[in-house]
């Protein structure tokens, strides 16, 4: 078990396996996808080999046995072990399920899932389905357990990745090549890996005819020099007949044997080259981590580049519909037409100059509206008010779609979405509809409050709530000045209209009043005309939100960095 000694590490550590689980990298950035490798390496070393590791720093020193393609590992092992255990043959691949061969007092060790906890156990080779088949013999010492791994440069990339797992779950790599083979490329790549991390190795050159061992071990022995594997130990193995079993025979394989056995019965000696091993993963870990600290420092990088993307598309348009709303935009086209059919502009004005003429029989004559006209101004500017927001929809979602495409990172989200985030969502209308028609009973009601509340209603009830309520839209959508007049660039049948609109409501309510009333009913249109479009930018929002991806992760893995080195240096034995 941990001892004091190594318990703040390993709580580090088990810290660092959450964070790591929890650290998408979800967008396409460059080199996202050796980060993603890296990170799944990482996790799955942790919990195949590190963790479980350093909780028992005691259990059965596990040596791994891999290698190049035909190098003759199956039969190595057997031949170790002194019976078959492992399947041999002239097809490749030939291992399919990896074998882990224990003495029967250490079966508690691997029957649980103490190492390689994602890895189904059995007894039998399962046919393909890579579990891990465990087999036990008195004839390995107690403390020490062999696993014949599959090849390393297998023209199945499963049993490539499985290997390269199960090298990651070794106390000790005895790696086994050919005269054929020891030269190439992915085998040194995985050794380089090895001495990268201090991993106790034993290299076993098998396979090769007496007469060529000399030179080629020789040579081999020079490679290993080169690549910081010197003080490995190197082991031969000719060519041999193989007995009726498919053994070798014994004296091509007792100085290997003799050399594993001698380091499972001396308990120092073993726990040094586990600790070795497990202080180099645990460096190498630590160094990875840096890795995906950058890599995911890019992921919260592009996040955040889309979502200014779209804060801006959306912030753009809500100060675009602002200004749309009071700069005269909308007195245009059916909405100027309605207001003048509703309203005689030229006899209103007059009969509000008039003097003598009592209210009710001035408004008789000037005012032409009746309650279909008013009905038809007021479909009007709703019409107005929906197609002006829903174009601005529409272009933000347009806005940020494109500047998404534009990105690597965006790209995916486009294309691949649920949602078509290049448009409006199509509930919009429908939720602009609702909004507009709010606004104008709030019109309604605020202009109503303010007639209950004059002293003198005589005005007011001559003119009554509709055309008081419909003037003010009209003053609301021109004229945000405190002066009277109309806003700057309004003018025509526009300005007049609005004019007349201004007078009236002047003439029934006051200056003061006036001002303050369409500034309350311009503040609440703009504040329901924000909110709808800030509600088509959550969606876009919640598209970035269900990437899970925490922005912080970065700075809680540097951290973790620092951690480790210095839990690592102070805790772990030299």
């Amino acid at each position: 078990m941990a001892t004091g000694g190594q318990s703040e590490l390993l709580g580090i550590l088990l810290r660092l396996r959450e964070v790591l689980l929890g650290s998408h990298m979800p967008l396409e950035v460059p080199d996202v996808d050796l980060a993603r490798k890296v990170r799944e390496e990482m996790i799955d070393q942790l919990e195949d080999y590190i963790l479980p590791r350093a909780i028992q720093i005691d259990a059965p020193l596990l040596a791994v046995v891999g290698g190049s393609t035909g190098a003759g590992k199956s039969t190595l092992v057997n031949t170790l072990v002194g019976q078959p255990v492992s399947e041999t043959g002239v097809l490749r691949p030939t291992t399919r399920d990896p074998v882990l061969v224990h003495h029967p007092d250490d079966a508690p060790w691997f029957h649980e899932a103490r190492i390689l906890p994602d890895m189904l156990r059995s007894s039998t080779d399962s046919g393909g389905t890579y579990s891990l088949q465990l087999v036990s013999s008195e004839k390995l010492p107690v403390g020490l357990a062999i696993l014949d791994a599959p090849d390393v440069d297998s023209v199945v990339e499963h049993n490539r990745e499985l290997a390269a797992e199960l090298l990651g779950a070794a106390d000790l790599w005895l790696f086994v090549t050919s005269a054929a083979r020891y030269a190439d490329q992915v085998p040194w790549d995985n050794l380089r890996a090895a001495a990268q991390r201090t991993t106790a190795v034993a290299m076993v050159l098998d396979r090769t005819q007496p007469k060529a061992v000399r030179e080629v071990s020789s040579h081999l022995a020079r490679m290993m020099s080169a690549r910081r594997l010197g003080d490995a130990p190197l082991f031969t193995v000719p060519e041999s007949t193989l007995d009726s079993q498919g053994l070798l025979p014994e004296k091509t394989v007792e100085p290997i044997r003799s050399w594993l056995h001698s380091m499972s019965a001396d308990t120092t000696g073993r726990e040094e080259v586990v600790r070795q091993t497990l202080d180099g993963a645990v460096r190498s870990l630590s160094h990875r981590t840096r890795e995906i600290a950058d890599a995911t420092e890019k992921q919260a990088e592009a996040l955040s580049t889309l979502r200014a993307h779209a804060d801006t598309a959306y912030r753009t348009r809500v100060e675009a519909v602002e200004g749309a709303t009071h700069d005269g935009t909308l007195l245009r086209g059916e909405v100027l037409a309605r207001w003048q059919d509703f309203v005689g502009s030229g006899d209103l004005i007059r009969a509000l100059e008039e003097r003598a003429t009592p209210w009710r029989d001035r408004l008789s004559k000037a005012v032409r509206g009746r309650p279909q006209s008013a009905e038809q101004l007021l479909d009007a500017v709703e019409a107005a008010l929906v197609s002006m927001l829903k174009e601005h929809a529409e272009s933000a979602a347009e806005e940020t779609a494109t500047a998404w495409l534009a990105t690597e990172a965006g790209r995916p989200l486009v294309d691949d979405s649920d949602q078509q985030l290049g448009r409006a969502s199509p509930g919009f209308r429908s939720a602009a509809e609702h909004a507009v028609q709010d606004w104008q009973n709030a019109v309604f009601r605020i202009v109503r409050d303010e007639g209950a509340d004059m002293r003198s209603k005589e005005r007011f009830v001559a003119y009554g709530v509709d055309l008081l309520a419909l003037s003010l839209m009209v003053v609301v959508f021109a004229d945000s000045s405190d002066a009277p007049g109309t806003a700057p660039g309004v003018g025509g049948q526009a300005g007049d209209g609005v004019a007349v609109a201004r007078k009236l409501l002047v003439a029934v309510l006051g200056e003061d009043a006036v001002r303050e009333l369409a500034d309350q009913a311009r503040e609440d249109l703009r504040v329901r005309a924000e909110g709808l479009l800030w509600s088509e930018h959550k969606i876009v929002d919640d598209v970035l939100h269900g990437l899970q991806l925490s922005e912080d992760v970065s700075a809680q893995l540097r951290q973790m960095v620092r951690d480790i080195d210095d839990a690592r240096l102070m805790e772990l034995p030299s």
